[in-house]
């Protein structure tokens, strides 16, 4: 039996500004298997990053507030922690690739001194074995000479290289869960590659879990084995790699693989796109968040919010198309609901 090493349920998560409560994160309920890679896809702004962040306990509180909700990670609750009980747990139990390695990296420091700073802040060792443990970290991640790497200030360096030396410091303390925070923003598709290559070989040699954000579809075909789609605070349909993309229920998620160029497809038209933006999270919609912008929304889609169905084993989505008592009868935009077999030009 799979071994669920984090599981989140009900999470609600607020922001109290001065012009009022933005409910950010309303209800995700999540899980990551020991040894998965588990990608959080959806637009900017739909919570990804702060969900994540809730689980870590990063927050500034207040102006956050973990409003209601479990984080259980290997049997340990860590909802109601201390911000110095979560010590514990930050770096040894779960660690963060942060978005943007430039203002993540210190630029006053050099990119040893800050390495053997986390080592040391989490490991009750010597500042010589923390030298050599970040030493060994750098030239893991393939950086080409970690010993000069190590007396250098991160501001000279590549984006690519500055990549690599947060991934050596999420791994400072081989952590069960392993948060990447769009870690390949910014760098050309050549480097990208070799980041994504980098981490599936590192996930493979310790047998940690990823939890990937992203709104790449083709990074998450590469890297993931289950996929949460998000939307507006909520997860909105969650399943494995291949049922998400090759069939996908939810009509946003219809909407995000329809945007994607079909290299195989040979006639060639118009891409799929999403009218209208996001709900104001200042007053989220009574209903279903994705209802003004569906185009098979029904009159309880703006009355009720739908509530979680399993359509398979770990195939679950919030929409009422798929209640029982649901009139509407509906098939994917065409293009969307081909097999993997369909693609690579076999049968079904």
């Amino acid at each position: 039996m799979t071994r669920k090493l984090l599981e989140v349920k009900d999470l609600h998560v607020s922001f109290m500004t001065y012009a009022g409560e933005v409910q950010a994160v309303r209800g995700v309920d999540l899980h990551v298997n020991a040894g998965e890679t588990l990608a959080i896809v959806g637009e900017s702004g739909c919570g990804k990053s702060v969900t994540v962040q809730a689980i870590m306990r990063l927050l500034p509180e207040p102006p956050a507030v973990i409003k209601k909700g479990s984080i259980c990670f290997d049997g340990d609750e860590l909802a109601g922690k201390s911000d110095k009980e979560m010590e514990n747990y930050r770096g040894n139990a779960f660690s963060m690739i942060f978005q943007d390695s430039m203002t993540a990296l210190n630029p006053t420091m050099k990119v040893g001194k800050q390495l053997v700073e986390a080592i040391k802040a989490h490991q009750k060792i010597s500042s010589e074995a923390a030298k050599q443990s970040a030493l060994q970290l750098l030239d893991k991640v393939g950086l080409p000479n970690p010993k000069l790497t190590y007396r250098t200030f991160p501001h000279t360096l590549s984006g690519g290289m500055r990549q690599r030396i947060m991934i050596a410091m999420a791994l400072s303390c081989n952590p069960g869960v392993l948060f990447a925070d769009e870690p390949t923003t910014a760098l050309d598709v050549t480097m990208q590659a070799q980041i994504l290559d980098l981490m599936a070989n590192i996930k493979q040699e310790r047998q940690n879990s990823i939890v990937l954000i992203t709104h790449d579809l083709g990074v998450v075909a590469k890297m993931a084995d289950r996929v949460a789609v998000m939307y507006a605070g909520q997860i909105i349909e969650e399943g494995d790699k291949e049922e998400i993309y090759y069939n996908p229920k939810h009509p946003y998620t219809w909407g995000l693989l329809g945007s994607m160029p079909n290299l195989i497809q040979e006639r060639k038209g118009m891409l799929m796109s999403i009218a209208g933006s996001p709900p104001d999270l200042f007053s989220p919609p009574v209903g279903c968040a994705f209802a003004p912008r569906c185009d098979y929304g029904m009159k309880i889609c703006v009355k009720q919010p739908p509530s979680n169905q399993h359509l398979t084993i770990g195939h679950k989505i919030r929409c009422w198309l798929y209640h029982e008592q649901s009139p509407r009868k509906i098939k994917p935009p065409v293009g969307r609901n081909k097999s993997r077999q369909d693609e690579e030009g076999g049968t079904t």
